[in-house]
């Protein structure tokens, strides 16, 4: 019944309106914005590492860190498998268009976070939910703003934490022969011991365990494809054929192989999505578009550096499949490549929802050589490896839910009556949780689906709505660098008429500047 029902819904949120909606607003924004992507590539990350931050903000790669927590997790491995073993290589193209465009979208949400930022009991705090509502203005932007709010906290509190922990089970069961319900009650503990010291305590751990892990993932991957160098050629060649229809073995899924790499190159870098503004407006900058232009970087590692690591070591094993989602008369499905094979549990039943085992399998190989042979039920160094990676980029991500959820219920409960209501949202996170990691993995995608499908749709309505001053926020960046030679020291002071509802920008931020300046004296 539960399967059904989301199965429905998503074939709803997950229309084409949605897929290509994505793409053209990536498109627009880039040239809107004269492909800043390229031009401001080398600014984005001077910026990553310049250390602004107070006891109210973080700094800027505690904040791209935590933003790196919510995309870089189950999407880089499992995703790109399932987008591979359904739209073929040329999904991997897909995903790649996805990330360049999308870190314009990415700029255009993460800037308007900062711009609209509040300062509520000592934290910044900021998101969709309050762009919506200052920049709208009225009845009308409160009640979109309370809207998506919900839609947030329902997503990445009750929806998407399965996706992650189910990754994180099903690996470490594969890899280790360890119980879901063991890996359940540590990730319930670990949570509970993290989720309770708020942004500090999540960024803390966010900025000490995502860098390393994504470091060492993409350095093993590095190795993988020196090994096996000569084939390396030939992979992209295949990832650029197949993308367009070219090579025949996947031209009749072209349209399945873009849908599916735009929905999973989504859910990997959760560029226009709404979740990178919560932590964007968390930074401590003295212009809102420094942390647009990190948080557009972040899209970048996330899908052009670890979800290609994942998709050269999936393709270069061999291990892979496509299928059109028909079946054969034994159940079986149509296979429209025979590159290698899917994975077949014991009971004869195949999968095809791109579990983790796909990656797995081609470390191994890659390290073991031609003659292996993929076995289920073979742990080598690439299950344990990859078991490991996932719990780590997973956990974290589940960290960034968290406190995407509470920042969220700050802004539809009033401060006196917060506490309660964010106690209920971390036991319910931590639920979902616990319940990913035993229930199956096809359920626990589709809902993860439905929630980044409905957040999509919300946040890509209002950054349209509201992208003007975003763009004009880049453009008195781009001149106060031009004149200082740096864009280190540029200050966003805008005229009160362009932004009227930003008040930290008005009021909390030169009060700010002031104070330094005497202190300077």
């Amino acid at each position: 019944m539960m399967e059904s029902i989301v199965s429905f819904a998503n074939d709803i949120v997950w229309s084409k309106a949605l897929v290509y909606g994505l793409l053209l607003t990536g498109i627009l924004f880039t040239f809107m914005m004269r492909f800043f992507q390229v031009r401001h590539f080398k600014e984005m990350i001077r910026l990553m590492f310049q250390g602004e931050k107070s006891p109210t903000g973080i700094s800027s790669f505690q904040a791209i860190a935590v933003s790196l927590a919510g995309r870089v997790g189950t999407g880089n491995i499992v995703g790109v498998a399932t987008a591979i073993f359904i739209g073929g290589p040329g999904a991997v193209f897909w995903m790649w268009a996805t990330a360049f465009l999308g870190a314009s979208s990415a700029f255009i949400e993460s800037t308007l976070g900062q711009i609209y930022k509040k300062e509520i009991n000592g934290q910044y705090r900021g998101g969709p939910a309050y762009y919506i509502e200052s920049g709208i203005k009225g009845k009308t932007g409160r009640i979109y703003g309370i809207v998506f709010a919900l839609v947030t906290i329902l997503s990445v509190g009750l929806l998407l934490p399965g996706v992650q922990s189910n990754a994180i089970a099903s690996s470490m069961k594969n890899a280790f022969g360890l119980n879901p319900w063991i890996i359940a009650i540590v990730l319930a503990v670990l949570l509970a011991l993290i989720i309770f010291g708020g942004i500090k305590a999540i960024a803390n751990v966010a900025t000490a365990v995502v860098p390393f892990m994504a470091i060492v993932y993409i350095g093993l991957a590095f190795v993988i494809i020196i090994i096996n160098i000569d084939a390396v050629p030939g992979l992209i060649a295949m990832i650029f054929k197949s993308a367009f229809g070219v090579e025949a073995a996947f031209g009749g899924i072209f349209g399945a192989m873009i849908e599916i790499g735009v929905k999973r190159g989504l859910y990997s870098n959760e560029a226009g999505q709404g979740t990178g503004p919560h932590a964007a407006a968390a930074a401590e900058v003295s212009h809102p578009a420094k942390q647009g232009l990190v948080q557009a970087f972040s899209v970048y590692i996330d899908t052009l550096l670890v979800c290609t690591a994942t998709a050269l070591m999936i393709l270069m094993s061999g291990t892979f499949n496509t299928t059109d989602g028909g079946t054969n008369k034994d159940g079986s499905p149509h296979l429209m490549h025979d590159n290698g094979i899917y994975v077949q549990s014991a009971d004869g039943s195949k999968d095809v929802t791109g579990t983790a085992m796909y990656a797995q399998a081609g470390i191994d190989k890659a390290f073991k050589g031609d003659s292996y042979t993929f076995d289920p039920g073979y742990s080598g160094f690439g299950s344990y490896f990859i078991a490991i990676a996932l719990f780590f980029f997973a956990f974290t991500t589940i960290l960034a839910y968290y406190y995407i959820a509470e920042t969220n219920v700050s802004y539809i409960i009033p401060s006196d009556k917060q506490k309660i209501w964010i106690i209920l949202v971390r036991l319910i996170l931590i639920a979902a949780t616990v319940y990913g990691c035993v229930k199956t993995a096809d359920v626990a995608w589709a809902m993860g689906d439905l929630g980044v499908g409905m957040m999509a749709w919300l946040n890509i309505v209002a950054i349209w709505i509201l992208h003007k001053p975003a763009l004009r926020a880049l453009r008195d960046f781009e001149n106060q660098k031009k004149q200082k030679g740096t864009g280190k020291y540029a200050i966003y002071k805008p005229a009160p008429d362009e932004v009227p509802n930003a008040k930290f920008w008005h009021e909390d931020y030169p009060k700010r500047l002031k104070e330094f300046e005497l202190e300077d004296k």
